[in-house]
């Protein structure tokens, strides 16, 4: 496919077009290509290629055909210049952090980050020199106070994880150019079929390819997008040295994946919104976080970013009288569960519920928890294709009969 045509088509052709060149077998499923190395035509080739000086693959290491359709086509979906897969999410954002960052440099960053995410910039990059500061997510106000004159980068993530705060990114966009920084999007929540952070002003966004990029619960994979300079010049020489490579089968996978997001998206993010609404008519949750409510206090803005629609991920608080109950109560209605999925992960087409303050938070300290707003009673709920009459079936288990 030419580069003129591809101008011309729409995002839902390139999501299931959009690869390296065919074969000369002619396959119209896209090839997996499982090799470590690659047979060179001559040794002089062989080194313009190792030098970059040569278009090419050398080593599965630096890259592979599969893993570049992949890239190719998730960039095309961000309207980005350019892609790089890595292992997982987490090592997409350590790939982003070592190719920009520098002992002495800071970052700020959102404090509702997901909680790997906080203790990565917060406590392990610190190790190393790094500075960070974390802020609210929708205050605009305390991220530009928070600006330093060696902050590199800001760092958000919208909606977030668990309580979906969504954070205006055109005026992060705009406080970090005016700053000399750049802004990166973690996009995983909305993914491109709703939202696209470039759109806006980003200048990378962050994918863990193991949520609704794969789409079914089935392997791990992260990725950047970027300009093509920024790839080449910052992540590449990174990867080729950190070795936070993603496998071409995770590849394959996540790309066919691809294939269908749109409409997964749309499909679960309408199961949710009317998931939503029938827990916040219950009487035993008192608090339902999800970005299509007219109740979630960046309803607006949400809607104005993501494309009208408010994600396929909710979260809500069971009523209690301190923590201690409520961590209990947000058990029971978990071990009553009897459909729906007891799981850490998101983005599945499966349903799948967790316990935030135990899990995905759990590493954090009481205090860095409650900065977040992550509570003992909170109760996440990534919604699935699962028959809405059977999902609310499922969570009145536990709902209906609270001690």
């Amino acid at each position: 496919m030419d580069d003129e045509l591809r101008k011309t088509l729409h995002r839902d052709t390139l999501a299931v077009r959009e690869a390296v060149e065919r074969s000369p077998y002619g396959e119209n499923s896209e090839a997996l290509y499982l090799t470590s190395g690659y047979v060179q035509s001559s040794a002089e080739s062989s080194a313009r290629r190792f030098a970059g000086d040569e278009d090419g693959f050398t080593y599965g290491r630096y890259g592979n055909p599969t893993v570049a359709s992949f890239e190719r086509r998730l960039a095309a979906l961000e309207g980005a210049e350019a892609a790089m897969g890595t292992a997982s999410g987490m090592s997409a954002i350590l790939m982003m952090c070592m190719g920009l960052l520098k002992a002495g440099d800071h970052v700020v960053c959102s404090r509702s980050m997901f909680g790997s995410t906080i203790k990565l910039i917060g406590s392990d990059l610190g190790k190393f020199g790094v500075e960070s500061s974390f802020v609210p997510q929708d205050d605009v106000a305390a991220w530009k106070a928070a600006l330093r004159p060696n902050t590199k980068l800001l760092f958000a993530e919208t909606p977030t994880n668990p309580l979906t705060e969504v954070c205006d990114i055109q005026a992060l966009a705009d406080l970090a150019h005016n700053a000399g920084a750049v802004l990166c999007v973690d996009n995983c929540f909305a993914t491109p079929a709703l939202q696209r952070p470039m759109d806006f002003g980003a200048d990378i966004v962050m994918h863990s390819g193991t949520k609704y990029l794969d789409g079914q619960g089935r392997v791990m994979a992260g990725a950047l997008c970027a300009s093509q300079a920024m790839i080449t010049d910052k992540f590449l020489p990174v990867l080729k040295s950190a070795g936070m490579t993603l496998a071409p089968f995770n590849a394959w996978v996540v790309l066919k994946g691809l294939e269908t997001l749109d409409i997964r998206m749309r499909a679960q993010s309408d199961n949710a919104l009317a998931m939503a609404r029938w827990l916040e008519s219950h009487p035993s949750v008192s608090r339902v976080y999800h970005p299509g409510l007219t109740s979630h206090p960046q309803h607006e803005l949400a809607m104005k970013q993501q494309s009208g629609v408010g994600g396929a991920v909710l979260s809500f608080d069971v009523v209690a009288m301190d923590p201690d109950q409520a961590r209990a109560r947000a058990f029971h209605v978990l071990d009553s569960l009897r459909v729906l999925s007891l799981s850490t992960n998101l983005g599945d087409t499966k349903t799948l519920c967790a316990h935030p303050a135990s899990t995905s938070h759990g590493r954090l300290t009481e205090a860095q928890r409650q900065a977040a707003g992550i509570g003992q009673g909170l109760i996440r709920v990534a919604v699935g294709l699962e028959h809405l009459n059977d999902m609310q079936a499922d969570l009145s288990r536990g709902l209906d009969t609270l001690p």
